[in-house]
């Protein structure tokens, strides 16, 4: 049964730990990720972005799918099926379809629009026991279209949406998507200490999650994150995996072309991935 953030983001921050978001793309990402949850006993956040969820036909399908594979598969650890980056009108539609969880990305508005939203969005959140994100400071890189330079948010304003009585927080402090420069000079740990202080003990969410070094990482869980994402690492794993799987020829052994067995290193990979993040993250064995 899908349940909203709420609950294990403030467990997560009470007990210095956070919970990984994973975003999914299709069948075997969403697998993957139920099964490794399971296996470690973590909490888990399935993120779907707007263009995912476009791909896998729209939200209704990917909220199905969902639900039957937590069901089917028997997990047990809590589950959260959570908009990424959302738009003011892909909140509602997720709403619609049965997520648990929202994040409106308001960040590219001027802030008093940005506030407006996010107020109305939290109250129908808050009707419908749904947990939800927003966010200050437009995070770097691309994500489905919107281009961010990697902001670092305002601390004040970020107290003002957090006293909106949002879920988590997503605050830039440096961070990007996709793959890091080789220039990135580091996460703002500064503006993420001032930030702490303004919005007190309202999680906060690390968007970007790959690349991010690891002793950057656990100091950002130990300033108050409890929540990281993590999408492109796992899309790289499955690629280099399928792509080894391939150059060895394996597709053209047997059956080895079917996509059961072609899908499957790829699927490994992912779970590994997983693995590796929950364990960074301080999330096993929290469910």
């Amino acid at each position: 049964m899908l349940v909203s953030a709420k609950e294990m983001m403030t467990k997560a921050l009470a007990g210095k730990y956070a919970v990984g978001q994973f975003n999914i793309n299709n069948l075997e990402w969403t697998k993957a990720i139920l099964l490794t949850a399971q296996e470690l006993q973590s909490p888990v956040i399935l993120g779907v972005s707007e263009g995912a969820g476009k791909y896998m036909t729209g939200f209704k399908t990917v909220a199905a799918m969902v639900k039957a594979m937590d069901e089917e598969l028997g997990i047990t650890v809590p589950v959260a099926l959570h908009l990424d980056h959302g738009t003011y009108e892909g909140c509602y539609k997720c709403v619609k379809a049965g997520f648990s969880s929202i994040m409106f990305d308001g960040s590219h508005y001027p802030f008093e629009e940005n506030l407006a939203k996010s107020t109305e969005l939290v109250h129908v959140a808050d009707q419908l026991g749904l947990s939800i994100e927003c966010e200050v400071g437009s995070i770097g890189g691309e994500e489905d279209g919107v281009i961010g330079m990697g902001e670092c948010a305002d601390p004040n304003e970020c107290k003002t949406i957090a006293d909106l009585g949002v879920t988590m927080l997503a605050a830039g402090i440096g961070n990007i998507h996709g793959k890091y420069p080789a220039n990135w000079p580091g996460l703002s740990f500064e503006t993420l200490a001032a930030i702490k202080e303004k919005v007190g003990d309202m999680p906060l969410v690390l968007h970007g999650g790959t690349g991010i070094p690891d002793d950057m990482i656990k100091k950002a869980i130990s300033l108050g994150v409890a929540k990281i994402n993590v999408n492109t690492e796992c899309q790289l794993s499955f690629q280099e995996a399928t792509r080894k799987y391939i150059e060895e020829g394996k597709d053209l052994q047997g059956k080895g072309f079917d996509p059961r067995k072609l899908l499957n290193p790829g699927f490994e990979a992912i779970k590994a991935k997983v693995k590796e993040k929950m364990e960074l993250f301080g999330s096993v064995g929290k469910a």
